[in-house]
Formats: structure tokens, C-alpha cells, sequence
């Protein structure tokens, strides 16, 4: 007897600095998690409709290539229910969806979205997606996610799916960390070229959400001129930046460090969410930018500062547009790598 208390007192010690030991390589390794799917090449829009299935491989082979393997934490989701969607859509526009998609239709009934008969059950896992990269960041099982989700969705307004967009990823998964874990201030940072009109319509009376965009102006959808503030008691945390069209890497970092970082020295965000749209590459064939791999890098550089500032890390940023195949992994893959960093 005597003999096994000595064994397990010179044990113990041990076991809990092996396990501290395995915690700290855990720590140093996986630090960034990878939402991913095959399920997302099945959202077929149509032939030569730019969002299509190959973006999906675009983004994977861009963090493959420049992501350590051991820097990434791969995250299976899972299908969102109907008490998710409705956190932000209404029941009505949830049912119009679903009967579209799985009547054979060929686009939304409500707007310019076009669908497979697939398409329901992508953009389900499109959002399940999502809260489970919420899930992960909250437990602490990594720092920030990067989603590699389709179809995007800042474009979807509570009752309308539009712009290649049939349920707001984010905006769901803002209300679900508001909703399941008593989050009470979230960023959104949306530098997608386009506005993203349904996320700051959802958001628009609501004081507990920042939405901040950068996007071309005068460009589709035809919102967020920066007169577009938010209302009631939400004035001031809807923040738009237009850029004109040949706007590049200096008007995206002065709209960040001028608009967004004293924004947030005042809202203090508690969770920050990327709608990651990179169309705004000088390739691209819909956005007339000249951003460059490079400097999508320094935007989430600044967002990540911003996140360790107020929000102790917790990003998840989430797919939007970027619509040339090559610049899309050039520049996925830069935003993980700092990301992951």
C-alpha cells in the first residue's frame, strides 16, 4: 500500500506535465480551424455563372499551399435547422426558399439567385457551417476560423435571398454567439467589393452589432453610401465606406485605420466576424479594384490586432465573392496564413 502512494505521488506529476506539455503543442500548432466540405461544390448555380464550384477548390488549394498543415484544424459542419435560419429570416422567406429550390426552379422567386435542386441543402451547411466555427472559437479549440462556405451571403436580407446569396451566413452566426453564448457586442468587417446590403438591413436598428464595409460605389447593389449609419439608437455603428472604381490598397487601409480601428476603440466588439469577399483583385471580371494578395494580408493583419485588442482573438471570417480563380487562392491563401499565424 505504502508502495503504491509513493508510485502514484511521483506519477501524478508527471502525467500532469505530460498533459500540460501536450496542451502547450496543441496551443502552438492548430491555432487557425478550416471549415470545409465537398458538400460545397454541390451549389450549382449554372454554366459560366462566376460563383461556381471550382471557387471552393480555388480556396482549399490556396490555404494548402500556403498554410502549414499542422497550423489548421479542419471543421466538419453541420446542417443549420430552421430555428438557426430564422434568427435572422423570416418563416415566410425560409418556406419561399426551400419550395423554390426543391420545386426544380432555376432561381429564387424572390430576387437574381440562381439554384440547383441541391442548392437548400448546401446553403444549410453553408450556415451550420458557420456556428460551428462559433462553437470552436468558444471553446477555445482555435483562435479564429476561416470558412470556405458556399453560396455567400451578405447579399440575403431577412425576406429575400439575392446576389448569388440565399441565407446571410454571418448574420446568423452573429445573432447564434449572441443568442447561445451571451455575446453582447459583435463586429462585422465586410470588405467584399459589393455592399453587403442584407447583412446592414438586419442589422440596422441594432445597437449591439458594428457592421463596417468597404465596397465600390456606385456599384451593385446600389446601398452604402455613408450616409447609411444605422438607426434609432443603432446611429453611428453602421459604417460605410464607398470606394471609387481603380481603389486599391491605399483607400482600403486608410478607410481601416481611419473608420474602423476608432470605431471599435469606442464599441469594444467581444467577436468579430470577416465577410471575406475578394473580387476587389485587379483580375477579377466583375469588380473594378486593384487589390492584391499582399494587401488582403494587411487587412487581416489589422483585424487581427483589433481582435486581440478587444475581442481576445476571436475572429471567424467567412467566404464571400472573388470571382478569378487564381487571384481567389492567392489571396484565401493570404488571409489564412495571417490568420494562422
Amino acid at each position: 500500500m505504502v508502495c503504491g502512494n509513493l508510485y502514484l505521488s511521483f506519477k501524478v506529476p508527471v502525467m500532469v506535465a505530460k498533459i500540460e506539455k501536450e496542451r502547450e503543442v496543441a496551443e502552438s500548432t492548430a491555432v487557425t480551424g478550416l471549415v470545409c466540405d465537398p458538400i460545397y461544390r454541390e451549389h450549382q448555380p449554372g454554366v459560366r455563372h462566376p460563383e461556381s464550384p471550382e471557387r471552393y477548390d480555388a480556396a482549399i488549394k490556396g490555404i494548402e499551399e500556403h498554410v502549414p498543415a499542422g497550423r489548421i484544424l479542419k471543421i466538419v459542419p453541420r446542417m443549420a435547422k430552421e430555428d438557426d435560419l430564422a434568427l435572422c429570416h423570416t418563416l415566410e422567406y425560409i418556406d419561399e426558399a426551400r419550395q423554390d429550390i426543391l420545386s426544380g426552379w432555376g432561381s429564387l422567386s424572390t430576387g437574381d439567385t440562381d439554384v440547383c435542386v441541391k442548392s437548400y441543402d448546401v446553403a444549410l451547411k453553408a450556415v451550420g457551417g458557420l456556428l460551428n466555427a462559433v462553437d470552436a472559437v468558444i471553446e477555445k479549440k482555435v483562435r479564429n476560423v476561416f470558412c470556405a462556405v458556399r453560396p455567400p451571403g451578405h447579399h440575403a436580407t431577412s425576406e429575400r435571398g439575392m446576389g448569388f446569396c440565399i441565407f446571410n451566413n454571418v448574420a446568423i452566426a452573429a445573432r447564434y454567439v449572441q443568442k447561445k453564448y451571451g455575446v453582447g457586442r459583435v463586429a462585422i468587417v465586410d470588405w467584399d467589393i459589393h455592399h453587403g446590403n442584407g447583412t446592414q438591413d438586419i442589422f440596422y436598428e441594432d445597437p449591439s452589432v458594428l457592421y463596417f464595409s468597404t465596397h465600390m460605389w456606385p456599384f451593385y447593389p446600389g446601398t452604402g453610401s455613408s450616409s447609411e449609419r444605422g438607426g434609432g439608437t443603432a446611429r453611428g455603428t453602421k459604417i460605410n465606406c464607398p470606394l471609387g472604381a481603380g481603389s486599391g490598397r491605399k483607400e482600403y487601409v486608410d478607410a481601416f485605420n481611419e473608420k474602423l480601428v476608432p470605431a471599435v476603440k469606442n464599441f469594444k466588439p467581444e467577436f468579430i466576424f470577416i465577410s471575406a469577399g475578394f473580387d476587389g483583385m485587379a483580375n477579377d471580371p466583375i469588380g473594378r479594384h486593384l487589390m492584391t494578395a499582399a494587401d488582403y494580408a494587411d487587412l487581416t493583419g489589422i483585424v487581427m490586432e483589433i481582435a486581440s485588442k478587444y475581442a481576445s482573438g476571436r475572429i471567424v471570417s467567412a467566404l464571400e465573392g472573388g470571382y478569378n480563380l487564381s487571384d481567389l487562392a492567392a489571396s484565401v491563401g493570404a488571409h489564412a496564413a495571417i490568420l494562422a499565424k
